[in-house]
């Protein structure tokens, strides 16, 4: 199996940057993205706050020099323009001299333009064009094309709000099985109409900026971008002589099975997953220092996987944090979005600040980092969980 699974570049496009500096220091400067909505035509736009990307279509075509009768969708553009930096900061070259795959995830998929156009489908021949958009896994494939990854393994993830976590899990697998000598994986997302909607429905999306963790939490923020990571084998990584970002340590993948759009009071699905990272890991949770949280500011989520944390970490639970008041959470992006953070705070030795906390909830005394913090960081745990109950967990080290 080697020593680990390396990560050797990254990528990113969210609301908070157009690359990963941008990102890095709009966190540490605590700096977030969240708005009133300007470019998707809703009927909530004054109604919610969500993390936009504040580039219209024809600006993220242009960088990839895409003809004009192209039938890209905003989720396909954002995920490649973010592959094709984490390929860039790996410097990759020649795609082709080792097996190369590419594990993307989406839960959007290309219905941000179907919807746009579902009334015009059958009269207007222009709009047609992007039915073949709609899959989930059109936008893998135009990754793909992008990344010039045309004869290896290309797959899709959807499992919700896990979906990208997901997809590390599954290329840190492959390279350890040597089915793979490098991965891009990571997620997708863009904002639509459709998943406004749904959230809408739901009752769980906020007026105001979301506050991960706080007893007065009122919702999410909806948010849109792109992450790729880009894993490779211990072998390639000797013979190129690469810089090692971080590595992947440890993932665990976990169902409590408990309704549709909730997570488990308890918090089963979400203990289970961090406890199967630990354990593929081989790590104790006091060798953890900092916990990305999955924090989407909803009661549910923020009850249920505080109570997690209690029964995997007891009472020397480490720093942790909520990234999603920055973004937004990007859905089926977040776990690709939240790894690039979490090797960020490794690489530079700080743990990112919860925005807008102010009150413990009165189930437990949780307290979020709430200032940007100088520590020494040598393990990092990020969670992501989805409807469905799908649980997943990622460890990152500096070490492998």
């Amino acid at each position: 199996m080697g020593k680990g699974v390396a990560i050797t570049g990254m990528g990113i496009i969210s609301a908070i940057g157009i690359n990963t500096e941008e990102n890095f220091q709009a966190l540490i400067h605590k700096k977030n993205g969240i708005s009133k909505i300007e470019l998707l035509d809703t009927a909530h736009k004054n109604e919610i706050m969500v993390g936009e990307i504040k580039l219209t279509n024809a600006q993220l075509e242009a960088p990839l020099d895409l003809p004009s009768n192209n039938n890209y969708t905003r989720t396909a553009m954002l995920g490649s323009i973010a592959a094709k930096q984490a390929i860039s900061n790996a410097n990759i070259f020649n795609i082709s001299k080792y097996r190369t795959g590419l594990v993307s995830s989406t839960s959007v998929g290309g219905m941000d333009m179907t919807e746009k156009y579902f009334y015009d489908y059958l009269s207007e021949s222009d709009s047609q064009k992007y039915i073949t958009s709609h899959p989930a896994g059109d936008s893998t494939q135009k990754i793909a094309e992008q990344l010039g990854i045309s004869q290896s393994l290309v797959t899709t993830i959807s499992t919700a709000c896990s979906s990208a976590a997901n997809a590390i899990m599954l290329g840190a697998r492959l390279i350890k099985a040597g089915k793979l000598d490098r991965v891009i994986v990571g997620g997708t997302d863009s904002l639509s109409k459709f998943t406004i909607n749904g959230f809408k429905t739901l009752m769980i999306l906020s007026d105001t900026h979301s506050a991960p963790f706080d007893e007065n939490r009122n919702g999410l923020n909806l948010g849109e971008g792109a992450a790729y990571l880009v894993l490779e084998s211990d072998e390639i990584v000797e013979k190129e002589h690469k810089k090692v970002l971080a590595y992947v340590k440890g993932y665990g993948n976990a169902n409590d099975a408990f309704h549709q759009t909730a997570s488990s009071e308890n918090g089963d699905g979400a203990t289970l997953a961090m406890e199967k990272a630990l354990k593929v890991a081989g790590m104790l949770p006091s060798q953890i220092d900092y916990v990305n949280v999955h924090g989407t500011a909803t009661g549910n989520n923020d009850l249920s996987e505080g109570r997690a944390l209690i029964r995997v970490f007891g009472n020397t639970i480490p720093g942790f944090s909520s990234t999603k008041a920055f973004t937004g959470h990007t859905l089926a992006a977040a776990g690709a979005v939240e790894a690039v953070f979490s090797v960020l705070a490794l690489q530079h030795n700080i743990i990112f600040p919860n925005l807008n906390f102010e009150t413990p909830m009165k189930e437990f005394h949780l307290l979020p980092q709430t200032e940007t913090k100088n520590k020494e960081l040598n393990a990092v745990l990020s969670n992501s969980f989805g409807f469905g109950g799908n649980c997943s967990t990622l460890i990152f080290t500096k070490q492998p």
